[in-house]
């Protein structure tokens, strides 16, 4: 329960993406992948609905990816692996600066959240991405720079991955 305090960011809201806990309950949702990835440049009220530079990082994202082959398909047709690779296309249309990210892997095997982090590695090292992510998974991460915040009501640990691998 927070009490006080405050966060400053210097990134513009439009600049910032979302990536939920994949926990979708509802596998008759009908929509495709498309607009779900579509719905991260909505223009709500305006017209077009979509700009050409909307969809431009449309096919961007998907080639990133590795899901054009999906993009038409149901939502709840599609794996566990695969739904969370729609929602990070979802933030990634945006061009975000930063990418907040809240247990990405819950839920998926070993091999997939593997994958998953190597985009998340490759999105920071080659789009300089800032990424937080809210994780259990710890061990799963493979790049080395890589800032850790252990919360238990307080900051329990502030630094890099290896040394908070090295605390028993």
């Amino acid at each position: 329960k927070k009490d006080s305090g405050e966060i400053n960011i210097n990134i513009e809201d439009d600049k910032i993406g979302y990536v939920a806990q994949n926990n979708m309950k509802d596998l008759s949702f009908p929509a495709t992948a498309k607009e779900i990835i579509m719905t991260g440049v909505q223009r709500h009220g305006k017209l077009p609905f979509y700009r050409k530079r909307d969809w431009e990082m449309f096919d961007k994202v998907c080639d990133m990816l590795s899901i054009k082959d999906i993009v038409n398909k149901q939502i709840g047709n599609l794996s566990g692996g695969q739904r969370q690779r729609v929602i990070l296309a979802r933030a990634l249309i945006r061009e975000p600066e930063l990418i907040i990210l809240d247990e990405p892997c819950s839920g998926l095997d070993a091999n997939i959240t593997n994958e998953f982090y190597n985009i998340l590695d490759k999105l920071h090292t080659e789009n300089k991405i800032t990424i937080i992510m809210a994780t259990h998974d710890l061990d799963e991460i493979k790049t080395k720079d890589v800032r850790v915040i252990c919360m238990a009501t307080t900051v329990k640990f502030d630094g890099k991955i290896d040394d908070w691998k090295g605390l028993e």
